[in-house]
């Protein structure tokens, strides 16, 4: 797909701002009493989370592996989400399948009543060929956009899905402690924009029955081994599709002046689009992306074709903005097409929101992230232009949503492979560290609805 998906998770060039945002937290008595409530039962309950990760490591290890060497594109996750369901099924939650196309969802539900707490990891691949010579390399091949092509889990979704699985084992084997519900949601087509699986999901009734009070979610990316990055407020970018379809007038190359030419008019366009994030945009409001993925015309060199047309996206990380660079696009395409006495037919495609991560959330849940980590692991991230279909979720619940560096151990973050490259690698080793921090979240998120009741 015509998307890239840099890091949510970033070396950081400053200190850990951990200390003062502790500070915060016990300023604020909506922060003390969840916090202090957990004093009770949360050593032992994190000293069995830290246990059991490290003992289920080697299963969560052969579920990516696995999932890695069989990739499925967008809406095609039918092996995926099997090996999900029977797992799930396995530890005893109640299964669904099917759920806005190929989803599953997993319900557990604790020995002692209190809050619903949704995790969600997303299944799908990416039209990419692996070139990373591993045992366990994808060999799948695929027909994507009318061309054929590799598959492979370039942004890394294979360590998401067998993180959440065994997430679900280990939180299955402490049903009886939990006071409260989890959802484990694992979500088709997060790659699939504009529709997505989140949305889909969403309308099946993926948040209610019961109703989801919180919902988290990370995402790995080649950031320092073992670092969190998180934030709260905006944390990925709205992610818009546009398609131009610039119509001129045939001609023979060699007599220009008896046609229109679309190519000429067209980079026109394209050099055009570019002063409306340059020239037009108040950048200080917030950072804005647009890119021309893929420009066509023409079939030989001296005939002038009759039409040409280009793809890209737009990434904005403000609401007003969003609308005022759509609107901008349209209107500087129709212009310059006109000016030249072509035509020009823009269609835009609204994609995934904004992500807007619940700012109380990510603060009060920022210690079961450093408990896990450490201070000097932990880190507030920068927004990025990466789009996200967790977005869709957070617009309904209160979500937080938070990365996870998986750069391979004595490589340096600042080089190595982004995601969506056929180079991108993950280290293993950042797995029980995922799950130990889904687990913690969810656990802690329980403990502290469930003290603040009268």
């Amino acid at each position: 797909m015509p998307r890239t998906r840099p890091s949510l998770v970033h070396a950081p060039s400053v200190a850990p701002l951990v200390a003062p945002l502790a500070a915060l937290l016990l300023a604020f008595p909506i922060f003390t009493a969840p916090l202090a409530a957990q004093v009770a039962d949360a050593p032992a309950l994190h000293a069995t989370i830290d246990r059991r990760a490290a003992e289920l490591e080697a299963k969560v290890v052969a579920w990516r592996r696995d999932i890695h060497q069989h990739p499925e594109l967008s809406f095609q996750e039918v092996r995926t989400a099997k090996l999900v369901a029977d797992h799930l099924r396995a530890l005893g939650l109640e299964v669904s399948t099917g759920v806005g196309g190929h989803g599953v969802v997993g319900l557990l539900k604790g020995g002692k009543p209190g809050p619903v707490v949704a995790l969600r990891a997303d299944m799908d691949a990416l039209p990419v060929t692996e070139v990373v010579d591993l045992p366990f390399k994808s060999a799948v091949r695929a027909v994507y956009n009318g061309q054929e092509t590799g598959v492979m889990h370039a942004c890394g979704h294979d360590n998401h899905v067998a993180i959440l699985m065994g997430t679900a084992e280990l939180l299955a084997g402490m049903k009886a402690s939990l006071p409260g519900t989890v959802k484990f949601i694992f979500q088709p087509a997060e790659e699939g924009p504009p529709v997505g699986g989140a949305g889909p999901m969403i309308e099946a009734g993926v948040l209610e029955n019961p109703k989801v009070d919180a919902i988290f979610g990370l995402h790995v990316g080649p950031g320092p081994l073992g670092t969190v990055g998180w934030r709260g407020g905006a944390t990925a970018a709205a992610a818009d599709q546009f398609r131009i379809v610039v119509r001129g007038k045939q001609t023979h190359g060699a007599y220009p002046s008896a046609g229109i030419d679309p190519i000429v008019i067209g980079s026109q366009i394209v050099l055009g689009l570019q002063t409306i994030i340059s020239r037009q945009s108040n950048l200080i409001t917030a950072p804005a992306v647009l890119t021309v993925g893929a420009f066509h015309a023409g079939l030989r060199e001296n005939i002038i074709p009759d039409s040409a047309w280009m793809i890209g996206t737009v990434r904005t990380l403000d609401a007003g903005m969003r609308t005022d660079i759509l609107d901008r696009l349209k209107r500087t395409a129709e212009s310059i097409a006109q000016s030249a006495g072509a035509s020009a037919e823009v269609h835009i495609e609204r994609g995934y929101p904004v992500t807007m991560n619940d700012a109380p959330l990510a603060l009060r849940m920022m210690p079961s992230l450093q408990r896990v980590v450490g201070a000097a692991q932990l880190f507030e991230s920068q927004p990025g232009t990466a789009g996200e279909d967790f977005s869709r979720y957070a617009e309904k619940v209160p979500g937080f949503f938070f990365g996870l560096g998986v750069a391979p151990k004595g490589s340096d973050p600042r080089t190595v492979a982004p995601n969506h490259s056929p180079l991108f690698v993950a280290d293993e080793a950042a797995l029980p560290i995922g799950v130990r921090l889904m687990a913690s979240v969810a656990v802690d998120y329980l403990i502290g609805e469930t003290r603040v009741q009268p």
